[in-house]
């Protein structure tokens, strides 16, 4: 026994037909089949979200916080600074 898990469509005198090639190892004839069905229709639909003045308000305030703290100021150099903070050590046998 295998299992096919694919998209149907109903036509209105209650033919059924896949939405999907048929795999390999489903040949052209009868076929014992059992489904579960469950309606396109009955799931709910995803919920835009949106943000409220007052999140947005809060967002707006934590961001600034950070700009005031401005942990990198003291850096006058980058590259040294990021050498540094990864810690490179020459390769072995390079000079």
């Amino acid at each position: 026994m295998n299992t096919l898990e694919t998209d149907i469509e109903i036509g209105a005198d209650g033919s059924v037909r896949l939405l999907s090639p048929l795999p390999a190892w489903l040949k052209p004839g009868r076929a014992h089949v059992l489904m579960t069905v469950e309606s396109v229709e009955e799931k709910p639909k995803r919920q835009k979200l949106t943000a409220s003045p007052e999140m947005i308000a809060r967002r707006e305030a934590a961001l600034e916080s950070v700009r005031k703290l401005n942990p990198y100021r003291d850096i006058t150099n980058p590259a040294a600074w990021q050498r540094g903070m990864r810690e490179d050590r020459p390769l072995p046998g390079r000079d």
